[in-house]
């Protein structure tokens, strides 16, 4: 009797974890399901494509990816309790890859969104969309990286979107403009691409994006300043870096004719280390400084120039999509 105990209570031990790992799938598909919408793109009445959508205030937004929409005019939208309702798209930016609908049909059970900087690779992480055109598809499983870069393009402007999450939670045509979401039904990044088999991209719910997701919803669209430089990150001399406290800044190696930064007599071969005093390592935290407050403005450029710090003042324009 005690034998046959011992092993109830190891088979007990050993269910236990997937118990407690199934309980927190089905909660955040219970919380999330009824934000996240399946959607068919329609331009003059013919289907484009289709994809996925989580609502994300009440009064009728809706967000998704901005590839998804791509050449459409409005968008019918299903949710999980049977509603069909069409949207318009109320602005797409593809260099961030993010989208807004807006609904006037009725009020929506909103997700909440979370912050994709706290997350933590091997955090548990759920996703819901509609693969295939099955709405309402659940897959859970692990961040397996951060801080991935996705590559967009809008015309002839290109650029990264920073600190993409990878999962492997199954992903499939049509979960783009889903939700992938932590254990608590936070919406913390939007699927966006499937980049091969195990392997799923989600552009994240941070700082940036949410700035991104208002100025689409209270604009319709996103202003960026731009310079007109190309680089890379480049350590510095021994010199500079014991002076500034830093090891590396970007070099230049690409100055668009006719931009700011050829006006103001930026050069291939610079090494950009500060941007209004502050350091940038990446290419990513110059992009960080082109907000909209930045255009027409004097943005003060500080670089290591033949091993001298210049300085080098210029007045940041509109970038045009």
């Amino acid at each position: 009797m005690a034998r046959i105990t011992l092993i109830a209570e190891r088979i007990d031990a050993d269910e236990e974890p997937l118990d407690a790992y199934s309980r927190a799938v089905v909660e955040v598909a219970e919380r999330l399901a009824p934000a996240v919408a399946a959607v068919e793109v329609l331009r003059g009445g013919r289907l484009r494509g289709s994809g996925s959508a989580v609502a994300i205030a009440p009064d009728g937004f809706l967000l998704t990816s901005a590839h998804v929409v791509a050449g459409g005019d409005r968008v019918r939208a299903t949710f999980s309790d049977g509603r069909v309702l069409t949207a318009e798209i109320r602005g797409r930016d593809p260099l961030s890859d993010l989208a807004v609908l807006r609904t006037h049909d009725g009020e929506l059970a909103a997700a909440e969104l979370g912050d994709a900087s706290r997350l933590r690779v091997g955090q548990l992480v759920v996703a819901i969309g509609n693969p295939h055109g099955l709405g309402g598809s659940v897959t859970a499983g692990v961040v397996s990286a951060l801080g991935r870069s996705l590559p967009t393009r809008a015309g002839a402007t290109t650029r990264v979107v920073d600190d993409v999450i990878q999962t492997d939670a199954a992903l499939n045509p049509g979960n783009s403009g889903g939700a992938l979401a932590d254990v608590r039904g936070r919406v913390v990044g939007i699927n966006t691409a499937v980049a091969g088999v195990g392997l799923g991209l989600a552009v994240p719910v941070n700082a940036v994006t949410r700035g991104i997701v208002s100025a689409l919803m209270r604009d319709g669209r996103v202003r960026r300043a731009y310079l007109g430089i190309a680089g890379g990150p480049r350590p510095l001399p021994p010199r500079v870096a014991r002076e500034l406290g830093a090891a590396e800044g970007v070099e230049i190696v690409e100055v668009i004719d006719g931009s700011p930064a050829a006006t103001a007599g930026l050069r291939a071969g610079d090494i950009v280390v500060t941007i209004d005093g502050e350091h940038v390592a990446r290419p990513k935290d110059i992009q960080r400084k082109m907000l909209a407050d930045a255009i027409g403005r004097r943005v003060r450029v500080k670089v290591v120039r033949e091993a001298a710090l210049v300085t080098v003042d210029a007045v940041a324009r509109e970038l045009e999509t």
